[in-house]
């Protein structure tokens, strides 16, 4: 019994060996590798790059007053569409103490000043009636007299004017009044009835009470990497894709690049800018990001092949690999031009007749997992 089962494991044993190498001899048998071909077909292509940015108004203003105080009437608000001239706020002028002070100085001095020249006209007009002193000696009293009037009339409107911001004379021309210097959109209207403002000088840029823009103008504004910029011309195409509106392509015509690179996170970027010309009934609004596809070069009806066909020898000149009989091929040299990362166009070397090597048909195929393969070379 004991040596039956010792053949037994012997036979196990040899049939365990010779399985085993047959299956590896198989799994080792390299399969011939059969390569699929591609013909060049005339088609477009289109050479661009892309800049990121935003579209805003070409004529964006601030409002700011000519003097200092408190909000006291606003008479627009955001999205309100104005004209120029109109109403945008009022401003209530909170006196500065020394200025009233000194304004209230010079009213008295006036009123003081105009009395004398009053009882002085009035002494020698008695005088100049009994021809006691000249015309000519009683033409002095009169000048005084009118220049005294004239003198309290300003100190008058000099006090107004210290006190509310506007003289008697002054009328709609009042600097507490608030207009917009264009007509337009008000995008913004950062303060408030009760908020201070500062009117602009040499120290401080003042306070914005409003922010008005053409909506009808508007530009697109970006930056492109210095690979890029390079490429790039005044008049050239921009489509634009606003990220807030689907589907919807804009035209634009690039107007500005930037002399002057700037560094943006380690990179240097020029800043672009660019009209849109049709804006198709379009809302859009200020701020809105875009992107803007920059047509670098186009052509049309051109003979192209796919770019992953392209090889390169060690000088970096393109070849393509020709089918000459049955999975025979031949190395081609051939001159190629633009390219858009998908397609590039075929200049000489290849006719459409010609059918170019490509990948291999296996890798067409999604090929099962190592780890099912495994499972089944197991099992058998």
């Amino acid at each position: 019994m004991k040596k039956v089962f010792k053949i037994l494991l012997v036979v196990i044993f040899l049939g365990l060996f010779v399985w085993t190498f047959g299956y590896l001899y198989k799994k080792g048998k390299t399969k011939p590798v059969i390569y699929t071909t591609e013909q060049a077909f005339t088609s477009s292509i289109t050479k661009k790059t892309v800049a990121t940015g935003s579209v805003l108004p070409r004529n964006e203003i601030e409002i700011k007053p000519q003097l200092s105080g408190i909000i006291a009437e606003l008479y627009v608000e955001a999205g309100q569409q104005i004209k120029r001239g109109d109403l945008i706020a009022k401003i209530k002028v909170i006196p500065n103490m020394t200025s009233l002070n000194n304004a209230e100085n010079r009213l008295n001095r006036a009123k003081i000043a105009l009395d004398n020249a009053q009882k002085d006209y009035d002494r020698n007009l008695s005088l100049y009636n009994q021809k006691v002193i000249s015309a000519q000696d009683f033409q002095r009293f009169t000048n005084s007299l009118a220049t005294a009037k004239e003198e309290l009339s300003s100190a008058r409107d000099n006090l107004q004017i210290v006190k509310e911001g506007v003289s008697s004379f002054s009328g709609k021309s009042s600097n507490t009044l608030v207009r917009s210097t264009i007509s337009g959109t008000v995008l913004d209207v950062p303060v408030e009835i009760g908020n201070s403002v500062i009117e602009a000088n040499t120290f401080n840029a003042g306070t914005t009470i409003a922010f008005v823009a053409d909506m009808d103008k508007m530009v697109f504004e970006g930056k492109v990497d210095e690979s890029e910029v390079g490429k790039l011309r005044l008049g050239m195409d921009l489509i634009l894709t606003l990220g807030a509106i689907e589907n919807q392509k804009i035209p634009a015509k690039l107007e500005y690049i930037s002399p002057k690179g700037v560094d943006d996170q380690g990179a240097i970027q020029f800043e672009i800018k660019a009209a849109i010309l049709s804006m198709k009934d379009l809302y859009i609004r200020a701020g809105y990001s875009a992107n803007a596809d920059i047509v670098l070069e186009q052509k049309d009806s051109i003979l192209v092949i796919s770019e992953s066909l392209l090889q390169f020898d060690e000088n970096k000149k393109p070849f393509v690999e020709i089918e000459t009989g049955d999975q025979q091929f031949e190395k081609r040299e051939i001159e190629i031009g633009i390219s858009d990362g998908m397609h590039v166009e075929i200049l000489s070397g290849v006719d459409k007749d010609d059918k170019i090597k490509s990948k291999p048909k296996d890798m067409e195929k999604p090929q099962k997992p190592q780890s099912q393969r495994g499972r089944g070379g197991k099992s058998s």
